[in-house]
């Protein structure tokens, strides 16, 4: 959640990779990708609407709009104050996330991914630091995934992951490797 002037310069930056303080920056600031500029409107959006006072909230209203208009054109729908600084998204297209989810830092989100509740429940998954979420998975229901895992493309995850930095794929996703940070540090130490 953005709560100020400083901490909404501090998500720009870190996810479209640029400082927009300085004049400039202000030409690529415009003519980012279309996932870049969801993110720009997404981050916007959630700025004004959390800050007080009738200024914010008109201001806010606008960029809701702009972000709908943005959601439709990209096929990207995820609602504000769900995701922590530092979310990354490659490709546009259906990529679908319930109002109700909890996305911790730096999570990756590829295209055609699905994260939401289970049939009219209001519980969604809570999403640790530093995951993957490969292309076409599904996560859902009340559950916990723990930080630095890798969800494999066309995974569904209907279980908790506790074990962090694990490799999931599969439907149902399984474990197939834990620790792999550790794993891939080990094997590629002398390359």
């Amino acid at each position: 959640m953005i709560k100020n002037k400083y901490e909404f310069t501090q998500f720009l930056e870190i996810e479209l990779g640029r400082d927009y303080s300085d004049i400039k920056n202000w030409f690529y600031y415009l003519m980012t990708t279309s996932t870049k500029s969801y993110i720009r409107i997404l981050r916007k959006t959630e700025y004004y609407t959390n800050q007080g006072g009738l200024y914010h909230k008109i201001i806010s209203k606008y960029y809701k709009f702009r972000l709908q208009r943005q959601s439709v054109s990209t096929g990207i729908s995820i609602p504000i104050n769900v995701c922590d600084k530092g979310l990354t998204i490659y490709h546009y297209g259906s990529i679908v996330v319930n109002g109700a989810c909890k996305i911790g830092k730096n999570c990756c989100i590829s295209n055609n991914v699905n994260i939401g509740a289970t049939g009219g429940s209001t519980k969604a998954p809570i999403i640790g630091d530093d995951v993957y979420i490969g292309p076409g998975a599904v996560i859902f229901g009340d559950i916990s995934i723990a930080d630095g895992c890798y969800i494999g493309a066309n995974a569904v995850v209907c279980k908790s992951i506790q074990e962090p930095h694990s490799v999931v794929v599969g439907v149902p996703a399984k474990i197939i490797k834990k620790d792999y940070v550790v794993w891939w540090k080990k094997n590629n130490l002398n390359r």
